[in-house]
């Protein structure tokens, strides 16, 4: 009988520290609940309650944004003079007019008759002496022609020099003078992901998204003003850094693709002639006018 009560008692109380833990574990719960909602009462509170100093838009905003417009537009001008002049390949510009005749080839093919089509497609695609028809072993290299032309590795040393050192010594310096600095304010929420792009500098997680940090802003400014240098210099300018930095891998245009495109698709137009149906189509929409 004593073992019974002994199992009785000990029952008694795992319920009764079960009971305790179930209840610790929701007063837990509910308090973590409050404090996650006071911190985002304390974000909400920070985020609305920064204020922009108007000395920042004098002295850091607009003459970053000023700096970065005159430097791309010196860095145009810089390469200008830089850039050597080269004489144009006229193998290379053969190839180019030939691509651009079976272009419009392709493009107006209905519009002459199917003899004449085909008399052309066969003067462009055929596989002995066509124009568009290079043979496997003759394509060029264009790694070992840029390699044998020390006038191409050249131009292209400068230009990736143009824009590597203007863009070290521009970071050096908004980092040295405009680091840790909040620019300015996107006038339009974001989400989170857009956090580290925009706060570059800025450890602080309580600050809102739509906040913009100094070093930011200056990368925004680095790949955000094609549009203005294409206004102020023309559309073909050479401060575009997205299309150098393309360029730094590349090595030059390799003509054999373009051409071989060209000959597929020149092989699977489906010539359909236009003219002799063109009587039909204009007596059709006469009839439908005279009605």
């Amino acid at each position: 009988m004593d073992k019974f009560r002994d199992c009785g008692d000990i029952k008694k109380d795992l319920r009764y520290l079960y009971t305790v833990q179930f209840w610790v574990f929701l007063v837990s719960r509910n308090a973590n609940r409050g404090e996650r909602k006071s911190r985002e009462r304390e974000r909400g509170a920070m985020a609305e309650d920064l204020v922009l100093d108007t000395a920042i838009r004098d002295w850091v905003l607009i003459p970053l944004s000023v700096v970065m417009v005159l430097i791309g537009v010196l860095r145009y001008f810089v390469s200008k003079l830089m850039r050597s002049a080269q004489i144009p390949d006229a193998k290379l510009v053969k190839e180019g007019q030939v691509i651009v005749r079976a272009r419009n080839l392709r493009a107006a093919a209905n519009f002459i008759p199917p003899k004449s089509f085909r008399a052309r497609r066969l003067y462009y695609s055929n596989e002995e002496n066509g124009l568009l028809y290079v043979p496997k072993g003759q394509a060029p290299n264009a790694q070992a022609q840029m390699f044998s032309d020390p006038n191409m590795a050249m131009d292209m040393m400068k230009k990736n020099l143009s824009m590597i050192i203007p863009q070290t010594l521009t970071f050096a310096w908004v980092n040295f003078f405009f680091s840790g600095f909040v620019a300015a304010k996107i006038p339009f929420p974001l989400t989170q992901r857009f956090r580290a792009m925009l706060q570059n500098g800025i450890d602080l997680s309580t600050v809102d998204v739509s906040y913009v940090s100094s070093r930011s802003w200056y990368f925004l400014n680095l790949f955000g003003l094609r549009g203005l240098f294409s206004i102020i210099l023309g559309e073909e300018n050479a401060t575009d850094d997205t299309q150098r930095m393309m360029q730094m891998t590349g090595f030059g245009f390799d003509p054999t693709k373009s051409l071989g495109a060209e000959k597929d698709g020149l092989d699977i137009v489906q010539h359909d002639w236009t003219m002799p149906k063109f009587e039909r189509r204009a007596e059709a929409v006469l009839r439908k006018l005279v009605r």
